[in-house]
């Protein structure tokens, strides 16, 4: 007997029970069309993904280019600076160390504290000059010396003749070591005595008794440690300026009480370096509370208490870098956040097309289940368990993965995304099909002309707002109406399109009805009419391709706009596409510049002569002005170009022999001047008489040049001033190859000659050449500001994200209208419509939104532009100061629209072609049912 058979009434009866009991609703649902929950699924992953991942790209964009943002500043700027007077016969390297320790552990317990460790010792104040006659005097003016005592020094140099610093009496010299460089630029040895003249008649003395040099002088343990590793050219403060050299000794401990003498007042000091990779963007502030309390607070006497100095003094330059990072995330706040505004638009709209979409598949089965005694309740529950088994597994993983993919110590403001962005994709089919249960209603013309006014007048207030405050001031964050407003533009740009569509293609139909074939005619005028239960173009597929289009457009206008400042900013410095500038007295030989004028890339290319120091009359009410020697044609040329300075080189054509030359001067000398001939006297006494032809803003060649400047042209004061044929400057405009450039300035123009008295440099040290700027270089120096960074990465991602989107909406109305559409198909078919001719049907009824959309998302593009421009400031994403202000630029908002256009285009040729096949078979072998 089998099992079944032995199985007892009990048993048979339990599975005959079950048997009859109904099968659960989810999983019977979800069995029944597999493609659709695969497909909800995959939607919800991906829109759970963006919502999440965007905060986290954000956050690590704000971290990282704070980070870097300080780290450019130099680790001098990124410490705190302890200081107090030294205390002779109490101070010794174990006492320094205690007091290092001491600070080390109360700072490193409120900050994270540099690898590259703390640096401390003690320093005489001010150098002294040294009077021994056989040391370099480069224009007679002697080098000067100072003093350190840095007891973790040696592990930082090496000794190269000699010996270190030790002992010594104390009325004799005091033993220092130098680097080995500084006294090769010198001339000092192991041996000479240093001599410094002193205010109380007796000179002090330093014997150098080791030389060494630096392991690597570029090492952060150098920083703020002026000169030790090698001699360093200064210039005086007195006019004019001249040129000596600075450098540093270290001494032993037995000399630290030495120290106030040689630098009248001396002190200890320790640099405790904070590491920036553990500074947070989102913390900025509390950062900045607890260092306050280290500079000016009450750790600061705390510390003072602790270390036993009651003169204990904190200084750090980082509450001031704080206070300009913070102004700088802020400023670009607005200008990053309309991207990821604009792909949350559509993506909202993609949902709501998808609702949209399952509630009119599924309309006859929701109807027939409240036929049928089911509550309306009961039903949106079930609905809402189908979406928790779809949507809650994808939304999960699609979260896990963004916080795997983007680590951030920031999560809420992305688990807040994420958990909206499920929530809505759980909802929509509930709230969609509660609609559609519900109790039929009265026409609602009236209802959605007041909704489409108010839509309106809340966008003109959010403009006219904008436009009068600007955007929200610094210090305030993300300004919701600037981010808010492009968006109202595009659902009232929507809006009035699904007015105005149908009579733009309700026109086009009837042009085409007068045609001889009939294929273009049915389909704009299907497209004229629309599809679905409701006549009329709908409103979610063009709001997302116009939300799509609006914001690319915008940020691709900001970003352009970026690229044109940066441009303009780096040519104003450089004066041009390219600049060398001689050395001091020095000038370019002509051998440079004809063979600049050939590089790859030059248009136009200039030498000039200019020069600081010249003589000007008593009437003009100043002694000295800056003069530009140019050729006229090529320098007007630069100056057009440059956009500084421009001028009719016609003025200063005309000079004879004998006559004044003609001179452009700046708009407050002209006044001064007048019309007579003036005199002009150079360097070395020589004069010539100018007279004014015009007057110039400015000049390439001194971007900062706006006063007391003189313009003359090559030719008449060549010849007569000897010197001034000679150029010490060349510009060119064009793409310039900065290490082309670089190349042929080594290869042609030698190095200058040192300073009179000045002892040949050491090996491997090169003297001061030329001056090579280029454009392109300042311009690529400009835009490596990891902030501008992050919000072109974002600004991409947004505009594909928002393209992707854009496409899915148009496909989701599309397969909306599929059955539609494919019952039409059918009976063309028997009448006989050839496939080609189904195609170009499908084409002509779903192309004409997509161009419709794209056109007036470029409108709609242009007029946020110009309506918000003037409220947007550039400076934070240019890396300079700009004037304030975007204006519309065709180009980059044509470029969006239209690979926007041709990617929906492309999907929508793509759909048309797969699925109109198939829609016309499928309605052959089953029938017409409507």
């Amino acid at each position: 007997m089998s099992t079944r058979d032995q199985a007892g009434p009990a048993d048979r009866a339990g599975r005959a029970d079950r048997a009859r009991r109904p099968a659960p609703w989810v999983r019977t649902r979800l069995r029944a069309a597999p493609p659709a929950v695969l497909l909800g699924a995959a939607l919800a992953f991906g829109l759970v993904l963006l919502a999440t991942a965007l905060p986290r790209a954000l956050d690590r964009g704000a971290d990282g280019a704070l980070r870097s943002y300080l780290r450019d500043a130099g680790p001098a700027a990124t410490s705190l600076l302890a200081s107090a007077p030294l205390r002779p016969g109490q101070d010794s390297p174990e006492s320094l160390d205690t007091a290092l320790a001491t600070l080390s552990g109360r700072v490193g317990s409120a900050f994270r504290l540099d690898p590259s460790g703390p640096v401390h010792g003690a320093r005489a104040l001010h150098p002294r000059s040294l009077s021994n006659p056989e040391l370099a005097r480069p224009e007679a003016v002697p080098p000067q010396l100072g003093l350190y005592f840095l007891p973790a020094a040696g592990d930082h140099v090496r000794l190269v003749e000699g010996q270190w610093p030790a002992g010594g009496p104390a009325d004799g010299p005091i033993p220092v070591a130098l680097a080995a460089e500084a006294a090769a630029t010198l001339g000092a040895r192991v041996g000479s005595v240093l001599v410094a003249p002193s205010s109380v008649g007796v000179p002090l003395r330093a014997e150098v008794v080791g030389l060494y040099r630096a392991a690597d002088p570029a090492e952060d343990y150098w920083t703020g440690l002026s000169c030790l590793t090698e001699a360093c050219l200064s210039l005086t403060n007195v006019l004019p300026a001249e040129s000596f050299w600075t450098t540093a000794g270290l001494v032993g401990p037995e000399s630290v009480d030495r120290l106030p003498d040689w630098g009248v007042r001396a002190e200890d000091f320790w640099r405790l370096p904070l590491d920036p990779g553990g500074m947070r963007a989102d913390r900025l502030a509390g950062t900045g509370a607890r260092l306050a309390s280290f500079v000016t607070g009450p750790q600061a006497a705390e510390l003072a208490s602790a270390t036993g100095r009651g003169e204990l003094r904190i200084a750090s330059d980082l509450p001031d870098l704080f206070t300009r990072a913070q102004a700088r995330r802020f400023a670009a706040a607005p200008l990053t956040a309309v991207g990821p505004a604009g792909v949350a638009g559509v993506a909202l709209v993609v949902l709501c097309l998808a609702a949209g979409l399952t509630a009119d598949r599924r309309a006859g089965e929701l109807h027939l289940l409240r036929a049928r005694g089911g509550s309306r309740a009961g039903i949106l529950g079930r609905l809402l368990g189908e979406g928790a088994v779809t949507v809650l597994p994808a939304a999960a993983a699609a979260t896990l993965l963004a916080f795997v993919l983007l680590p951030t110590p920031r999560w809420t403001a992305a688990l807040l995304g994420a958990l909206a962005t499920t929530l809505l994709a759980l909802l929509a089919l509930p709230v969609r099909a509660a609609v559609l249960l519900a109790a039929p209603r009265p026409a609602a013309g009236r209802r959605r002309a007041v909704a489409e006014l108010a839509v309106l007048a809340a966008t003109v207030a959010a403009v006219t707002e904008v436009r009068r405050r600007g955007v929200a001031p610094p210090g305030e964050g993300l300004d919701p109406l600037l981010v808010a407003a492009p968006l109202l533009l595009a659902l009232t740009g929507a809006l009035l399109l699904a007015r105005l569509q149908p009579v733009l293609v309700g026109a086009l139909a009837r042009a085409a009805g007068r045609g001889p074939g009939a294929i273009g005619f049915l389909g704009l005028a299907r497209a004229a009419r629309g599809t679905g239960a409701r006549p009329g173009a709908p409103v979610l597929p063009l709001l997302a391709l116009l939300l799509a289009v609006t914001t690319a457009g915008f940020g691709a206008t900001v970003l352009d706009a970026v690229d044109h400042s940066r441009l303009r900013v780096a040519r104003l410095a450089v004066g041009g596409d390219a600049a060398v500038a001689a050395p001091v007295r020095g000038t370019l030989p002509e051998a440079f510049t004809r063979a600049a004028a050939g590089l790859p890339g030059v248009r136009t290319a200039t030498a000039l002569w200019t020069d600081d120091d010249i003589g000007l009359p008593a009437a003009a009410g100043r002694d000295r002005a800056t003069v530009v020697v140019a050729d006229p044609a090529g320098y007007a040329e630069l100056a057009r170009t440059v956009g500084r300075g421009r001028f009719d080189p016609a003025l200063l054509a005309g000079a004879e022999p004998g006559a004044p030359v003609p001179a452009l001067v700046s708009a407050d000398l002209a006044g001064s001047l007048g019309p007579a001939a003036f005199p002009l006297r150079l360097a070395g006494g020589t004069e010539f008489l100018a007279t004014v032809a015009g007057v110039v803003d400015g000049t390439p060649a001194r971007p900062n040049a706006t006063k007391a400047l003189i313009v003359l042209p090559a030719g008449p004061t060549a010849l007569r001033v000897p010197a001034v044929g000679r150029p010490n400057r060349w510009y060119a405009t064009g793409s310039v190859e900065d290490d082309r450039l670089r190349a042929l300035v080594r290869d042609t123009v030698a190095p200058p000659e040192p300073p009179a008295g000045a002892r040949p440099a050491p090996a491997g040290r090169a003297q001061a050449g030329p001056t090579v700027l280029t454009s392109a270089a300042m311009t690529a120096k400009l835009g490596a500001d990891p902030l501008q960074h992050s919000a072109g990465r974002l600004f991409q991602a947004s505009v594909a994200g928002a393209a992707g989107l854009a496409l899915l909406a148009v496909l989701l109305t599309l397969v909306r209208a599929a059955p539609e559409r494919g019952a039409l198909l059918a009976r063309l078919r028997t009448m006989g419509l050839r496939p080609r001719q189904g195609l170009a049907l499908i084409l002509a009824e779903t192309l004409p939104q997509t161009l419709v959309a794209s056109a007036g998302g470029m409108l709609l593009a242009l007029a946020a532009v110009a309506l918000l421009g003037p409220a947007v400031d550039l400076t934070s994403l240019v890396g300079a100061a700009v004037p304030a202000g975007l204006r519309p630029a065709a180009l980059p908002v044509l470029t969006q629209a239209l690979g926007l256009a041709a990617l929906v285009s492309a999907g929508v040729l793509a759909e048309a072609a797969v699925s109109g096949r198939r829609q016309i078979t499928t309605e052959l072998r089953a029938g017409d049912s409507r």
